[in-house]
């Protein structure tokens, strides 16, 4: 059944002041009429409106649920994305931070691979081509977080609910000309993920739907055909997935990652309440 306009509106609506509340909210799928693909889409391009009204400018995107093993866990089959925010993206002059866990739902942490566009891509493209639209690659740490209880949703609400995402930190910047071939050297990193002094898992870039940059290039094409409005423009950092499982997140905690590729840094990460 299709949602009316008004009440794709009231569900955005109803979700930014989740998002805003840092507070649960009710499931949109579970409700009488459902909740499509494509209106989880309306609905997410209904809040990105609400949130580009008010001041927030969009830098890039993020992508998740890129490990298909994690998939049946969650009950979401297939990736998602959203835009990330100026009023959430952190360019990391260096490879520590501390953040704030303030204004976060049941977040969990995600070590990740971002790229940076030099030049707008198009749909369709082999991953050479795509590498030729990059300036940069980093390793990076997204904070993800839900609004629905106990991270139970279907994939139509984590579209909904801006595919999740909560804080994005990138690392420093490396130029993708020192790699020689882009995608089997992102697809060969590993990073191991420790809370304190202990180790916590070691994940392979080949989950993220076979490497990174292959990730990367699946999303464009998804874009063009899912939200064809949602520009990619130079200067735009997108993050690819987790490579570990997400980690329950709360004050006090002290997380760091090694990286197998010495050209990209491993990151440190403090949390305060």
């Amino acid at each position: 059944m299709s949602a009316a306009p008004a009440r794709l509106d009231a569900i955005a609506a109803r979700l930014l002041a989740a998002y805003d509340g840092s507070a649960l909210t009710g499931l949109p799928s579970a409700e009488p009429a459902g909740l499509s693909w494509a209106e989880a889409f309306a609905v997410a391009e209904r809040a990105r409106q609400l949130r580009l009204a008010r001041g927030e400018r969009i830098v890039g995107y993020k992508i998740g649920f890129t490990i298909r093993g994690i998939w049946d866990r969650y009950g979401v089959h297939t990736p998602i994305w959203a835009p990330v925010w100026d009023t959430t993206t952190t360019l990391l002059d260096g490879t520590t931070h501390t953040s704030s866990l303030a204004g976060l739902s049941q977040p969990r942490l995600e070590p990740e691979v971002a790229f940076g566009f030099a030049r707008t891509p198009r749909a369709g493209l082999g991953l050479a081509e795509l590498a030729a639209c990059l300036d940069w690659v980093a390793h990076s740490f997204e904070i993800v977080h839900t609004h629905f209880d106990g991270w139970r949703f279907q994939a139509a609400d984590c579209v909904a609910d801006f595919a999740l995402h909560g804080r994005l930190f990138v690392g420093p910047r490396v130029p993708v000309s020192r790699f020689a071939d882009l995608a089997a050297d992102t697809a060969a990193l590993r990073i191991s993920l420790h809370e304190n002094l202990s180790h916590v898992e070691t994940g392979d870039a080949t989950i993220v739907l076979d490497g990174p940059l292959n990730a990367l290039r699946l999303w464009v094409d998804a874009m063009a055909v899912h939200s064809p409005q949602w520009a990619i423009e130079p200067g735009h950092a997108v993050t690819t997935g987790t490579i570990t499982d997400a980690q329950p997140m709360q004050p006090g905690q002290h997380w760091h990652t090694a990286v197998s590729d010495p050209r990209l840094s491993g990151l440190r990460l403090s949390t305060v309440g």
